[in-house]
């Protein structure tokens, strides 16, 4: 029996409006380090999305060495292994390849091949047991560029990157046999799995730079674990040993109901056996005010008293704060507003989202010629239309100075 710890989209250097996520990631890596220890993991797959931008400050930089060199103080015999997503610097992660080998780091930011064929000693790791036994083994393949993708014959029905992808997978799985015979075999990958439920705001469907998605049956049956990166939330997709791990912390407003944390895999000598997500403990609540629905003008003062958190607390301890409110009319000035309001208060407002009362639609009117149209009335159409009242005489005279201007 082996075990595996399933992380991904770590995301570091990432902000929220400006406000830096460190000391929230720190907190979240102590957890998953202290997790590998406690669990006594033989292995530790970070499946992409190590960084939050193709050029990760050095601070970002230095916290994932410092993770990785406590995560192997913690965990003297894993194996650990880290993968390139979309958002990470391929070239980069791969850079200190002769250093992480000394540290027993395993870092893949494209997929290497030699004389045509994949390079299994850049991508086919041992996993071994407590014994020290080689009880199973990692194709380790990072997030799929348009170059390392077969080409598809003029011939393939459907999406020709979908078909990419298929074979990409099914040559890592055949080369894989070739050489291990039918021992307990892991994919990893990063991508966009069709089926898996997407963050509104913080991911799109990848596979090469466009809007796809792959279905699960791109991963043999035979694989015993497929571990994947991009998404945020932790799901399994398709078949039980198909699995997210999802995101550290929170990346967005939608995703505040997510479970963080990491997944712990048991693998035994006739494949997958379990998965277990284990969430773990923010260290900075993230609020949505009011939990459903949206405040009027006149209720987020209240709102944010009843919260009642200590003026004293740290900034960096202070909750994000998503706040939706409803106006019914033109709001000039309404985030300046919101902003004074809300710095009265020990928070950090990170998202606003304003909704208005809907409004019963008008009968469609039957189409006119744009030359047949007055601008005025254009624009107390869609000024109406966007604010849901009629101009009043100062929008109406900045029209016509405009107008005049023109």
């Amino acid at each position: 029996m082996i075990r595996l710890l399933h992380t991904a989209d770590w995301h570091l250097g990432a902000s929220l409006q400006g406000w830096p996520r460190e000391a929230e990631h720190r907190a979240a890596l102590a957890q998953l380090i202290a997790l590998a220890k406690t669990r006594d993991v033989d292995a530790v797959i970070v499946a992409g999305d190590v960084f939050d931008s193709l050029n990760p400050s050095a601070e970002a930089q230095r916290l994932l060495y410092d993770t990785l060199r406590d995560l192997r103080a913690a965990c003297p015999r894993a194996t650990i292994v880290l993968l390139a997503g979309n958002h990470d610097p391929a070239g980069r992660l791969e850079a200190p390849r002769a250093l992480f080998e000394l540290a027993g780091v395993h870092s893949v930011g494209v997929m290497a091949r030699r004389e045509g064929a994949l390079d299994l000693d850049a991508h086919l790791l041992a996993i071994r047991d407590a014994s020290g036994e080689i009880s199973a083994h990692l194709f380790a393949v990072p997030y799929p560029r348009a170059a390392d993708l077969p080409i598809a014959g003029e011939d393939v029905a459907g999406s020709a990157v979908v078909w990419g992808a298929r074979a990409l997978y099914r040559e890592a799985v055949e080369a894989a046999r070739a050489r291990i015979g039918n021992a307990p075999l892991v994919l990893t990958g990063h991508l966009h799995v069709a089926g898996g439920l997407e963050s509104e705001g913080a991911e799109r469907r990848i596979l090469i730079g466009g809007e796809h998605a792959a279905p699960p049956d791109i991963f043999p049956e035979d694989v015993a674990y497929v571990a994947l990166g991009h998404l945020h939330r932790p799901q399994k997709v398709g078949r039980e040993s198909i699995r997210y791990s999802g995101a550290l912390i929170p990346m967005s407003r939608t995703e505040i109901g997510y479970s963080h944390g990491a997944t712990i895999v048991e693998i035994g000598a006739r494949g997958f056996v379990s998965a277990d997500h284990v969430p773990f403990e923010r260290s900075v609540t993230h609020l949505r005010i009011p939990a459903q629905g949206a405040l009027d003008m006149a209720e987020i003062e209240k709102a944010l008293a009843a919260l009642a958190i200590d003026p004293q607390t740290p900034d960096a301890a202070r909750p994000f704060a998503h706040l939706a409110v409803q106006i019914d009319g033109p709001a000039p000035g309404l985030k300046s507003e919101i902003d004074s309001l809300c710095e009265r208060f020990p928070i950090r407002l990170v998202s606003l989202a304003v909704e208005r009362p809907q409004r019963a639609e008008a009968p469609q009117a039957a189409l006119t010629r744009l030359a047949e149209r007055k601008p005025l009335d254009l624009f107390r159409e869609a000024f109406e239309a966007t604010h849901g009242v009629a101009p009043a005489e100062e929008h109406l005279r900045c029209f016509h100075r405009l107008a005049e201007e023109e």
